[in-house]
């Protein structure tokens, strides 16, 4: 076993079995159903159908921040078991939570000066934030310290590829992420915004494409153009959705029958709360590790 406790929040968007099956530990943001908060604990409060069936009946959706006091409260109780922290934050060009774990582990390295408290922006979300974690994962248990591994994080993060696209621009519109004109005439056109995670760690709509099947096409089109090796790419993929799993599962097949060399079969997982919050049902989302993203 490790010294030190690897860590991220619940917007990595992994099951909680897969978090308990590779040690990783995580804490959880918040969110408001119609002015009902809930805790984005991976499905357990509310289960994550009825949560984008919700949205789609109309449910108003608003997410919070875990407060610092929050976080001093997670790092203290395993910095009193003695263990050392790494914790990865979802990216700072989305979330203000960055700022919030580190003015905790400020707090909680006066308390403890014997230990080591660590926060890493990410610069990543759902699911490739959660393939982050498990390359971190594997790594640490390959016998990596805490000190290298926060520094192979900060050197590699830029590596992990986030790619995502819409079939429902409903919620992006509401989010202001998408005008409401731009909204109603890609909605009249039947467009399906694809969209990466830039170097900032910002969403960023990259095209406007025509119906959903050509957007398919065109996300695994953006893994051969981008993935380590193109075709020949042999690490870990990871899927995210939000209640759409038979687009996410066309977009598995086409990257299993493109990419022979795939490390294992491609892992489905769901979008949570927080995150989903945001998109509403529709979107899938695509991660693998690919050059440094630089724009």
């Amino acid at each position: 076993m490790s010294d030190y406790i690897l860590s991220c929040c619940s917007t990595a968007d992994l099951s909680m079995e897969h978090f308990q099956a590779r040690d990783i530990r995580y804490t959880c943001f918040h969110y408001f159903l119609d002015g009902k908060e809930y805790m984005d604990d991976l499905g357990q409060s509310m289960p994550l159908d009825k949560f984008y069936q919700a949205m789609t009946d109309g449910a108003m959706t608003k997410t919070a921040l875990i407060s610092i006091s929050e976080y001093l409260d997670y790092f203290t109780g395993f910095l009193e078991q003695g263990k050392d922290v790494l914790h990865l934050t979802l990216s700072s060009g989305i979330s203000g939570t960055f700022n919030a774990a580190e003015n905790a582990a400020a707090i909680a390295r006066e308390r403890f000066p014997e230990r080591k408290v660590y926060v890493v922006d990410s610069l990543a979300a759902s699911s490739g934030y959660g393939l982050l974690m498990e390359t971190l994962a594997d790594k640490r248990d390959e016998g990596m310290g805490i000190d290298e591994l926060r520094d192979w994080a900060v050197a590699n993060r830029l590596r992990l590829h986030h790619w995502f696209f819409s079939t429902d621009l409903t919620f992006f519109v509401r989010g202001g992420r998408i005008s409401k004109a731009a909204g109603v005439f890609g909605g009249v056109l039947n467009i399906c915004p694809l969209m990466n995670v830039d170097y900032m760690g910002r969403l960023i709509p990259r095209e406007k494409i025509r119906t959903k099947k050509k957007v398919i096409r065109a996300i695994v089109d953006k893994m051969e153009q981008y993935a380590d090796g193109g075709l020949d790419y042999s690490g870990k993929c990871y899927i995210s959705h939000s209640a759409c799993l038979e687009d996410a599962q066309e977009v598995a097949r086409l990257v299993e029958e493109r990419f022979p060399k795939l490390n294992g079969k491609v892992l489905i997982n769901d979008i949570g709360t927080t995150i989903g919050a945001h998109t509403g049902p529709g979107t899938v989302a695509l991660f693998f590790w690919g050059a440094e993203r630089v724009n």
